[in-house]
């Protein structure tokens, strides 16, 4: 049985670690209710790519914007939804914004997050998916999204070594820290079901799961 202290859960980590097909998977096997932050809807987004100083902040800005408006309407359902699965947190919305913006643009970029900001309550657990860049990129070349065939492997060492950084200091939820390079939760009924294992298992603020360790 699935612990009944989980009913908010959000996958996290950079872009091509599989979140998004974990909390698909997850959501569908719990039968709980499905939010998740569609970068592709994002018309900066094949831009920024391309050219990274000149397309951040109107990227960040969409981002931002799409994922309170998103949050917001959460704390609203929260209590008539009996479980929650997300593919991001809010909370790490800033480390993007640090990574990519200019001195003038994050202060301006702060101002806003801070008005924006929905108050929200933290998540029962959060899952953080890892894996090095060179997977990462063999993952993104593997899905082929015209978006993000611009992607540079040098941006995408810069985000997996930010994300370390950030979930190094998270302390605001549960966290289950999941080596991912040799998993396959989409596809792997084994892989999925080791995953389920592990979450029950939980006991402490902060644990690993390591396939083979």
């Amino acid at each position: 049985m699935f612990p009944r202290r989980f009913r908010h859960i959000a996958i996290e980590g950079p872009i091509g670690v599989g979140k998004t097909s974990l909390a698909r998977r997850l959501a569908a096997h719990l039968n709980a209710e499905l939010l998740l932050e569609n970068p592709g809807s994002n018309p900066f987004l094949p831009r920024f790519y391309e050219d990274r100083k000149r397309y951040a902040l109107p990227a960040q800005l969409f981002f931002l914007l799409a994922r309170s408006e998103q949050v917001g309407h959460l704390n609203q359902g929260q209590l008539f939804t009996p479980l929650t699965v997300v593919d991001y947190i809010l909370d790490k919305d800033p480390l993007f914004a640090r990574l990519n913006l200019d001195e003038a643009e994050f202060r301006l970029y702060q101002q806003l997050y801070s008005g924006l900001r929905p108050q929200s309550v933290a998540p029962d657990l959060v899952i953080y998916l890892q894996a090095t860049p060179d997977v990462l990129m063999e993952r993104i070349r593997k899905r082929n999204r015209e978006y993000e065939r611009a992607l540079h492997e040098a941006y995408v060492s810069e985000l997996a070594r930010a994300y370390s950084e950030f979930f190094y200091h998270y302390d605001a939820a549960p966290l289950l820290i999941v080596n991912s390079e040799r998993l396959n939760f989409a596809d792997r009924e084994t892989d999925f079901q080791l995953l389920l294992d592990r979450i029950r298992e939980m006991r402490g603020a902060r644990e690993f799961f390591n396939l083979g360790a």
